[in-house]
């Protein structure tokens, strides 16, 4: 049993204070009569004799309406809420190669970041055989020349995929670069405090390390001795790719540049922590990484623990309105005092 709110018992240091204040209002009428020696004489009746529950009635129902506001209620068991999942972390390139326009979505033709934003929506969400990741934390850092938190390990699905859509490629020069070790530092900073059994991050590249201060093989070491296993992902097809760029003019041309992706750095650090490494040549193959992911091992994630409560202040309420019912009948009737 508690009080849901405990500070509205505070309300009965003022009962005394009302009562004594009502007492002090009351006053007397006088009648003249000639003599009431005969009366004085009489026996007190019964309800003169028992006058005095009046106030008691009044008093306890102002104490029973106190404690309902105070809210009692009776717990009936603690619940804990948990899913079935994984703590998975998605590491996305948004580099200025990323707006390379050589994947499509659905026969359209589309950006890399686009198209991993819409294959990486449906890995959550469920879909194209892909069974939705209700149970699992997942968390968001994007990188380019530095990394950056978009969003911690959560549940809430909704507000990840809302940050994701916000998600855009740098446009300034001097914060366009692939800092691939960087962005894995970052990674396993989020995810080593993470007490679920499968903590996997998910790196997302078209590039090389190209950026940082930080060797992506050394942040691989580190993140196996945590127990962290790493899928990597190269993005963009072979050879040569068409990326829209500013001409001096303010026009947007498209320009064609060497898709470069270090494979071999990126297998290294998949093999290294037991993960693997994937080509993305286009979507249909992005959905075919997620698909492995999916069959991952999971681990009970316990998201919430809380005790369920049944009101009680209903029980408390009615008897103080019956005592107040109760006092106002009897004033009026049996117990009526005249004048």
């Amino acid at each position: 049993m508690r009080l849901a709110s405990p500070y509205a018992l505070l309300l009965l240091l003022l009962v005394p204070i009302i009562l004594a204040l009502r007492r002090r209002q009351q006053y007397t009428v006088a009648v003249r009569y000639s003599s009431i020696a005969d009366v004085a004489a009489l026996a007190p009746s019964l309800a003169t004799r028992w006058r005095w529950i009046l106030p008691c009635f009044r008093t306890l129902a102002l104490v029973l309406c106190i404690i309902a506001l105070a809210r009692p209620q009776q717990g009936l068991g603690a619940i804990k809420v948990s899913r079935e999942g994984i703590a998975m972390l998605m590491v996305v390139d948004i580099s200025g190669s990323m707006a390379a326009l050589d994947l499509q979505i659905d026969g359209r033709q589309s950006s890399r970041l686009n198209t991993v934003k819409q294959t990486f929506r449906t890995f959550v969400q469920g879909g194209k055989n892909l069974t939705g990741r209700a149970g699992d934390l997942i968390g968001m850092v994007t990188f380019a020349r530095y990394p950056d938190s978009v969003c911690p390990l959560t549940l809430d699905h909704d507000t990840l995929l809302a940050l994701l859509d916000q998600v855009e490629i740098v446009t300034l020069p001097e914060e366009d670069g692939t800092a691939i070790g960087e962005a894995i530092a970052l990674g396993v900073e989020r995810l080593k405090d993470s007490t679920a059994r499968s903590r996997v991050m998910i790196v997302l590249t078209d590039g090389v390390n190209n950026a940082g201060d930080t060797e992506p093989r050394q942040t691989a070491r580190i993140a196996r001795a945590l127990g962290l296993k790493i899928y990597t992902i190269g993005a963009g097809t072979r050879g040569v790719a068409m990326v829209p760029v500013r001409a001096p003019g303010g026009q947007t041309v498209l320009q064609r540049i060497r898709v470069d992706i270090d494979e071999a750095m990126l297998t290294e650090i998949a093999t290294l922590t037991g993960g693997q490494y994937f080509r993305a040549t286009d979507s249909a193959a992005l959905q075919a990484i997620y698909s492995e992911i999916d069959r991952l091992e999971k681990s009970t994630n316990v998201t919430e623990q809380y005790q369920q409560y049944a009101e009680f202040f209903p029980f408390v309420l009615l008897p103080g309105l019956g005592c107040l019912v109760l006092e106002l009948v009897l004033s009026t009737t049996r117990f009526r005092k005249i004048p």
